[in-house]
């Protein structure tokens, strides 16, 4: 890995300028775990029967952008990325999966989530969530991308370690 040069988050702001910056220090954090890697060392999985891998965790995150972002608050008919049917799990398969192209998808995702965001009137506009069935408010999808790449972060540092032993941050 190299020099962590993550912007953080502020210690004060708004809640919607919270959200947001702490969304995109863990969608950095995600990146620069993956920084200075093969291919081959992204796709290494955590261990059997686990599919877990780097690239891997950016394929499903690409997946979740597109879940809570753009099928709840513009089109909920919009494909999965790596699927047919709403199957989170197929990302995990990335054993022909390149960086090139898992880091292409996922930052267009983020790009997608980011000005879906930005044009948001406030944190309660409501967007269908067509797997539930119902509505959701904005704040509570950022809250829950948010929890996931926490989570997933976590995933992350282990895979990390597990590659060449590179660990912090």
């Amino acid at each position: 890995m190299g020099a962590d040069d993550r912007t953080g988050p502020p210690r004060f702001g708004s809640e919607r300028e919270m959200l947001r910056a702490f969304l995109d220090y863990h969608r950095a954090t995600l990146a620069m775990k993956c920084e200075g890697l093969t291919d081959e060392q992204l796709r290494r999985r955590s261990m059997p029967p686990s599919a877990l891998s780097l690239l891997g965790l950016v394929r499903h995150m690409a997946e979740v952008e597109r879940a809570w972002f753009r099928r709840v608050f513009e089109d909920h008919d919009a494909p999965m990325v790596w699927s047919d049917r709403i199957d989170f799990q197929a990302a995990y398969d990335d054993s022909e999966s390149t960086r090139a192209e898992a880091f292409a998808a996922w930052e267009a995702e983020v790009e997608t989530s980011r000005r879906i965001e930005r044009e948001a009137a406030s944190l309660d506009v409501a967007g269908y969530q067509p797997r539930w069935g119902e509505e959701v408010s904005l704040r509570m999808v950022l809250l829950h991308v948010l929890l996931e790449y926490g989570r997933h972060n976590g995933h992350a540092d282990f895979l990390r370690e597990g590659v060449d032993g590179a660990v912090g941050a």
